[in-house]
């Protein structure tokens, strides 16, 4: 039996903290500064975890890899089996021809790449990330945008920093419901609050697309599709999380903020703009793709693209098919969250303890983590597989075409995969040996200003493991007992953590592995990191200072 100790080294709390953030600061030193391929940077990140564990921590060595070896499990199901599912979706779409028949219907919403990074990346993720999530709408999103004529760093980019404001009810709302189970707080609190932060995100999120696909050109040309996608999203975000079946918030935001933008369209165009995915002060260093795209797909140009576009005309049968996969995926989702149905399939999960495991926290708490769930059936990943096989049905892929078009998803995804198993091996380990306990409690001692550092430990949270769901894993119950130690609202600290996770998505080293993959930039992560950190540094600030206002008289009336 292994007991943490939250200030192992010479009792003090401090250098204790240091000692466990020092796996987490060489790994994003390694991809943003020295450039190092994510799945070295994770492993060199992984390794110190475990001598810190063992040297620092006194955890036994057994304990120590066991821990790594689950935290991998985790990453091999549900993390990689959602994505590797979402995936071959796509490629089958890829083999059949409808993909590029969704492209070209895309294209003719609005020939301007700007409007159709809003779209593609912010309202059509937002669904992905709703039905999915787990690095999904990255990995859909960076390939269909490459697919109308954006760069591919600049598309995984896009697609990465899109993902923010949906993710806190990501996956039919997992990451809230999680964070209720793990805090003992009612859910539809937790909801609220989470709803009247977030939603402030998607105000933003949009406009910064548009910057980011064409600078400050884009943004005064551009505007007006962003406001609206953002401004009706985050409406009916706010609506959903606090009045509606919260596990619908996304799905409703996702379709209200299209239909919108498309209506929109339908009075205003942007201005035309001339290569718009190169934005002034791009020198046109991004790296092309030696080899396929995303399962074959060169890069396109723009113009050429566009040429193309105006010169083929698609039936309204194969438009329809074209967006047939995604609606098998909102109905068998939509099936799963019946109350019998997934009572019914939850009766299929087997949850054991994994073995060599025997971890208590400094009070003598079990450590939950020990316990290793495997819901086959239940598990998004195999709904979307499921969706797979009726999709190759219904885009009459034959059998031979499906099955080579998984295993080629399999070896796209072999680099990033290997990374979202070291990095989630990484967070086991800090986890069960207490390194992320003694993080959260140095953040904890701020007193008042925890509220603060809050959203930050969030932000932590995701970062590592690339999951606002795990992230809620390991910090709610902490936000909770470090809200009432400083006296604030349990509520509000909880909903923070999830608040601030949605926004480490886009720095995590796993969906920047899934990003680069998708595009064909495998080994590019580094870089990639480096685009997207800029919009990290503005929103986790952001967020921080909201969440300090909640806690004061000022904003405090924001909190139910």
């Amino acid at each position: 039996m292994y007991t943490q100790v939250p200030a192992p080294l010479g009792g003090s709390l401090g250098w204790s903290a240091l000692v466990s953030a020092l796996p987490l600061i060489v790994l994003f030193v390694l991809l943003g500064v020295f450039r190092v391929r994510a799945w070295l940077a994770s492993l060199i990140a992984l390794a110190l975890s475990i001598i810190g564990a063992i040297a620092v921590y006194g955890m036994p060595a057994g304990p120590a890899f066991d821990s790594a070896l689950e935290g991998a499990a985790f990453g091999l199901f549900p993390a990689l089996w959602i994505v590797l599912n979402s995936l071959w979706i796509y490629q089958m779409t890829k083999v059949s021809g409808h993909f590029d028949v969704l492209r070209r219907t895309f294209a003719k919403i609005s020939d301007d790449q700007r409007v159709q990074g809003v779209i593609i990346a912010f309202s059509f993720g937002a669904l992905l990330e709703a039905l999915a999530g787990f690095g999904a709408p990255v990995a859909i999103c960076s390939v269909m945008l490459v697919a109308v004529g954006l760069k591919p760093l600049k598309a995984a980019t896009v697609a990465l920093i899109a993902n923010t404001a949906p993710v806190a009810y990501g996956a039919v709302a997992l990451p809230v419901i999680t964070l209720a189970k793990v805090t003992g707080l009612p859910l539809d609190d937790l909801a609220s609050m989470t709803g009247r932060q977030v939603p402030i995100l998607a105000l933003i999120v949009p406009l910064v697309l548009v910057i980011v696909l064409d600078g400050r050109r884009g943004l005064r040309q551009a505007w007006p599709a962003a406001i609206v996608c953002g401004v009706s999203f985050a409406v009916v975000q706010y609506l959903m999380a606090n009045f509606g079946p919260v596990q619908l918030t996304d799905i409703a935001a996702s379709l209200v903020s299209a239909a919108a933008v498309l209506v929109l369209l339908r009075f205003w165009k942007p201005k035309p703009a001339d290569a718009p995915d190169r934005a002034p002060g791009d020198r046109g260093t991004e790296p092309v793709p030696t080899g396929p795209v995303s399962g074959g797909g060169a890069v396109t140009t723009a113009a050429t693209t566009a040429v193309r576009e105006r010169t083929v005309v698609d039936s309204r049968a194969d438009q329809a098919r074209s967006f047939a996969p995604y609606a098998t995926i909102i109905v068998l989702f939509s099936v799963a969250a019946i109350p019998a149905v997934a009572a019914a399939l939850a009766s299929t999960t087997k949850t054991f303890s994994w073995p060599g495991l025997h971890v208590v926290t400094s009070a003598g708490k079990p450590l939950s983590l020990v316990s290793y769930k495997f819901d086959w059936l239940a598990d998004s990943g195999t709904v979307l597989f499921i969706a797979g096989i009726v999709s190759a049905f219904l885009l009459k892929v034959p059998l031979r075409d499906a099955v080579r078009a998984y295993g080629q998803t399999i070896v796209q995804l072999r680099t990033a995969g290997l990374t979202v198993m070291a990095v989630l091996a990484l967070a086991y380990v800090m986890n069960m040996s207490g390194q992320t306990a003694t993080l959260g409690l140095f953040l904890a001692g701020a007193g008042g200003l925890f509220a603060l550092l809050s959203p930050l430990l969030g932000w932590f949270g995701t970062a590592v493991t690339g999951s606002d769901t795990s992230s809620n894993s390991l910090f709610g119950a902490l936000q909770v007992a470090a809200a009432h130690g400083a006296q604030l609202q349990p509520v509000l600290m909880a909903a923070a953590n999830s608040s601030g996770g949605v926004l480490g998505k886009m720095i995590s080293p796993q969906n920047l592995a899934i990003g680069a993959s998708a595009v064909g930039l495998a080994g590019k992560e580094g870089l990639l990191f480096r685009r997207v950190l800029a919009a990290s540094a503005v929103f986790v600030p952001l967020m921080c200072v909201l969440v300090y206002l909640q806690s004061t008289p000022m904003l405090s009336w924001m909190v139910p």
